[in-house]
């Protein structure tokens, strides 16, 4: 592509990518679960920009070749979030105070009391409004960059004889099923890829990648491999997950299995 494939999330969500890198762009999303990640958590914001004059949509599409100008405008937009989360809970604050009133019950003023309100059910003080984008939630390793937290279903097994782990997430979709999967212990070099086994002992491969020299999640690059891929098969339907690892002659052997 003409910019690095990370860069172009934001310019692909505001529609600036011409035809050929809007193409070439949807071919990394693929297989780029980060980047998947974050377009989805910009959607929202792409409605409150429709209104967005022409000079200002000129400078959104420099941030598609200036990182740090991207930085900053992902900021404005996290920050803008955070502001309407503020102003909704203070609308909230404000209709149980008055509803108090009106119905006889006694509630604590906010502003006359000296201790601090208690927190809201089930909201946690502590969790910043954003997610930390430096790594998942758990497992340490496991799929979560972009900053959101994993979602689905959480299957995880370690192969006894090749020692390949992996951490899956089924998520259910109207589609189908996306699968969002980490790979530790996997050395290389070799060719690898994602095989889902139907209960009716259908199969079908959704997605295949390379492993460098050093591999992933080993003692010489630490680092997990980290994929998203998905398959119109519902969750229900899935009997087992398989990573395999295949030949130059094309014959598959099973690095682990993950039975359903």
């Amino acid at each position: 592509m003409s910019r690095p494939d990370h860069m172009d999330v934001a310019a692909y969500a505001l529609g600036v990518l011409d035809e050929q890198d809007t193409e070439r762009f949807e071919e990394h999303l693929a297989t780029c679960w980060a980047c998947a990640a974050e377009l989805e958590t910009m959607v929202p914001v792409v409605g409150l920009l429709s209104d967005i004059d022409g000079e200002t949509m000129m400078a959104l599409e420099q941030t598609a070749t200036d990182p740090a100008l991207l930085n900053r405008t992902l900021g404005a937009v996290r920050a803008d979030r955070r502001r309407s989360r503020f102003r909704q809970m203070l609308a909230t604050a404000a209709a149980v105070v008055v509803f108090g009133g009106l119905s006889g019950y006694g509630f604590v003023s906010v502003t006359g009391s000296s201790d601090p309100a208690p927190p809201l059910a089930g909201a946690t003080p502590s969790t910043p409004a954003d997610p930390a984008t430096s790594g998942p939630t758990a497992p340490p390793s496991g799929p979560g960059v972009g900053g959101t937290e994993e979602e689905g279903d959480q299957v995880e097994a370690t192969d006894p004889t090749t020692g390949v782990q992996t951490t899956m997430f089924l998520v259910k979709r109207e589609y189908g099923t996306r699968i969002n999967f980490s790979l530790r212990k996997l050395p290389g070099p070799r060719t690898c890829r994602l095989v889902v086994v139907r209960k009716n002992a259908s199969t079908e491969v959704i997605s295949s990648w390379s492993v460098p020299d050093g591999g992933y999640g080993t003692s010489i690059r630490p680092q997990g491999l980290e994929l998203s891929a998905s398959t119109s098969a519902p969750v229900e339907d899935i009997k087992q997950l398989q990573v395999q690892s295949v030949d130059a002659n094309g014959v598959a052997s099973p690095l682990v299995t993950l039975p359903m």
